[in-house]
């Protein structure tokens, strides 16, 4: 079963680009030549957004071989099939990465056991629980993206599919 999504890189250094390419390449069996451009929101790095179709957990594939690269802001992004649920990644520098489930229309799908653990760690305290729920959401993440995301609108797009 295939499913669709999108790489989003919203800052790496210009020495990490080709390494970015090549790790996509690698992942999705076709040549990867992304549009780099400039990132305003931080002087010195670059962006690029690949639109991709693949196999079931290819955007988990593809996060795994960004992880680790300090200097690297991304998201990684995987549309709901028939038999998955989608699948949203991102990751900073500060705080490395955050992994959720996406429903059908975006929203992110938080386990039962996951809100159950963040109220016990939160106890009485609503501004703890706030922050646990926070958390859990993958608001601090989407806080240090989104100035990244506006200095992007615009940019281009390409299409890439996964040779099966």
């Amino acid at each position: 079963m295939a499913t669709r999504g999108v790489l989003y890189v919203h800052s790496a250094p210009r020495a990490l680009c080709p390494h970015i390419e090549w790790a996509v390449a690698g992942i999705l069996g076709v040549r990867a030549s992304l549009d780099w451009v400039r990132q305003p929101a931080s002087p010195g790095t670059w962006r690029a957004e690949l639109s991709w179709q693949g196999q079931i957990g290819t955007a988990s594939k593809m996060a795994s071989a960004l992880r680790g690269w300090d200097l690297l802001r991304y998201e990684v992004t995987s549309e709901p099939c028939p038999t998955a649920e989608g699948e949203r990644y991102s990751s900073t520098p500060a705080l490395g990465i955050f992994h959720a489930v996406t429903g059908i229309h975006g929203d992110i799908l938080i386990p039962e056991d996951r809100l159950r653990a963040a109220m016990a760690r939160a106890g009485r305290g609503e501004s703890v629980l706030e922050r646990e729920v926070e958390g859990l959401l993958g608001k601090p993440w989407d806080d240090e993206l989104e100035p990244f995301r506006h200095a992007g609108e615009g940019a281009p797009v390409r299409w890439l599919h996964q040779v099966v």
